[in-house]
């Protein structure tokens, strides 16, 4: 099982700075990545995710929610992807019943 966890940013640090810590300290399992697709930011956003330990895809323009999204999974291989919205701040055990249901159904 191959899932990748997909997070779409634009101008987003501080949003990153708070949220995107849960979601790495939550999302150990094999498998899975954590991708955060940047829609052009301007602030510090991309030196931030350089530090950081996921995945980064640069999209270089902000292309909105829906085409950044979409463009971003063009670039991912996985058997499962999970949009994630920037501001989401995940607990543990949270990624395993959505697995599970899609693996069971």
């Amino acid at each position: 099982m191959t899932c990748s966890v997909i997070i779409l940013n634009w101008n987003g640090e501080a949003i990153l700075r708070r949220y995107l810590p849960s979601v790495i300290q939550h999302t150990q399992e094999n498998g899975v990545e954590i991708v955060v697709a940047d829609n052009g930011s301007t602030d510090s956003s991309l030196d931030f995710l350089r530090t950081q330990p996921v995945r980064v895809i640069e999209l270089g323009n902000n292309y909105g929610f829906a085409e950044g999204y979409n463009r971003a999974l063009e670039q991912v291989d996985a058997e499962y992807f999970v949009l994630l919205n920037s501001d989401v701040e995940v607990t543990a055990g949270w990624l395993e019943p959505l697995v599970a249901t899609l693996t069971n159904n």
